[in-house]
């Protein structure tokens, strides 16, 4: 057989991974522009208060995020028992898109919610078996260029929540629509030319641990640091996702809204580059683990800074590590979660558990957030969550030391 990584194969791989890095950035902007800008403009015209408003923001958070947990699990395990992903991508595209351009017909809040709902079941009919695809197509040696390119889509995701939001072009009844049109532009490419070189070795039919360099008790340890180190990172990121313009004002009164969607762009934009060289680089070096520890410590450095900030200078400049390193973090975790996974032939249903890393701390972030923000101030939580990411990062550190100690897993490095 052919090595895949050479001749024909090899430019059939360049061009799955950049095929498929527009169809990831595709599944964020489903999601992100219409979560973060559209929807609580929507919620705020329809009803008749800024409090009405932010409890039907909270209820749609809650059941959103509820129905997003066990729809991921569920059509990734889907995509893992017919053993076809493609055909649930498109469906999963298509239907989401159709309810996302129907939004603007709700007209009430009990409406709003039920359609968010079925909206949500659909989205993550993509989204399960797109992101167990990759599993299915990228060899380990380029798991770290992987994770460098699935940077791009928070990044994408921000700037086309800019783009329909401040763009006087785009009618405010017509961004839904604009939104989903974009989303089948980015992904319907992948799912029409993408042709991956079949890696068998990657999609074994036999049980866990079957051809793994990783024994089962040792890819179970492996998979559960990653998780718990995730789960750490993800809660800083819930903490700070919806109070991150008050804590700017808190230090300078009168801090403008675009300033906030500015910073957050630019620190994205630049995550994707310092992604790309760290994932390539953990590629060449076959260290898939250390480019992640040491975000995981950075992250905790920004949060450092943060606590400690007695200027807006110095906030924005503790933010900006915190939010590099931390996007870079997620990002490179991803590609490198799909290489530890036990079970390849369950890859999708245990994507989905990973999953709950980022739907769980949204549940219950925000309001702790808003218990101890008002006693302790945000320099309190900046500390506890710094103490959170510098556990995440030891947790890495430890695993990277059990790995070489015990030369379980010789990551990246080519044959």
């Amino acid at each position: 057989m052919a090595r895949p990584d050479t001749g024909e194969g090899e430019r059939q791989n360049a061009r799955f991974l950049i095929l498929y890095a527009a169809a990831f950035a595709g599944g964020a902007v489903a999601y992100y522009p219409f979560l973060t800008v559209i929807l609580p403009v929507q919620a705020m015209l329809m009803t008749a208060s800024s409090g009405a408003a932010l409890r039907l923001l909270a209820y749609i958070a809650f059941a959103g995020a509820v129905t997003a947990s066990l729809a991921y699990i569920a059509f990734g395990w889907v995509s893992d028992v017919i053993r076809r992903r493609r055909p649930l991508i498109a469906g999963g595209m298509l239907a989401s898109s159709a309810l996302l351009a129907a939004m603007p017909m709700a007209t009430s809040p009990v409406a709003l919610i039920g359609l968010i709902v079925l909206w949500q079941v659909c989205l993550n009919a993509m989204l399960a078996p797109l992101a167990a695809w990759a599993g299915d197509n990228v060899p380990d040696a380029q798991k770290g260029l992987l994770g460098g390119l699935l940077a791009f889509a928070p990044a994408t995701g921000a700037l086309t929540g800019a783009v329909v939001t401040f763009t006087p072009w785009v009618p405010d009844d017509s961004r839904h629509l604009v939104v989903a049109f974009l989303v089948i532009v980015l992904v319907t490419p992948a799912l029409l030319f993408a042709r991956p070189v079949p890696m068998p070795r990657l999609n074994p039919r036999q049980q866990a641990g079957a051809g793994d360099p990783l024994t089962r008790p040792q890819a179970s340890r492996t998979v559960l640091v990653l998780w718990l180190a995730r789960l750490l990172v993800q809660i800083a990121e819930a903490s700070l996702f919806a109070f991150l313009l008050l804590w700017f004002r808190s230090i300078a009164p009168g801090f403008a809204e675009h300033r906030t969607a500015t910073i957050l762009t630019l620190v994205l934009c630049s995550a994707v580059i310092v992604a790309l060289l760290l994932g390539r680089w953990s590629d060449r070096a076959g260290r898939p683990l250390l480019p992640i520890a040491a975000c995981a410590a950075v992250t905790m450095s920004g949060l450092a800074i943060m606590a400690t900030a007695t200027s807006l200078t110095m906030a924005i400049a503790g933010y900006a590590v915190f939010g590099l390193a931390s996007s870079v973090f997620l990002s490179l975790h991803s590609g490198q979660t799909l290489r530890f996974l036990p079970a390849p032939h369950r890859r999708g249903r245990d994507l989905g558990l990973f999953n709950l890393t980022n739907t769980v701390p949204s549940l219950v972030m925000p309001w702790l957030t808003l218990a101890l923000v008002p006693v302790y101030g945000f320099d309190a939580l900046f500390a506890v969550l710094a103490v959170l990411a510098g556990s995440a990062a030891l947790l890495i550190a430890g695993l990277i030391r059990y790995q070489d100690r015990t030369g379980a897993v010789q990551a990246g490095r080519r044959a």
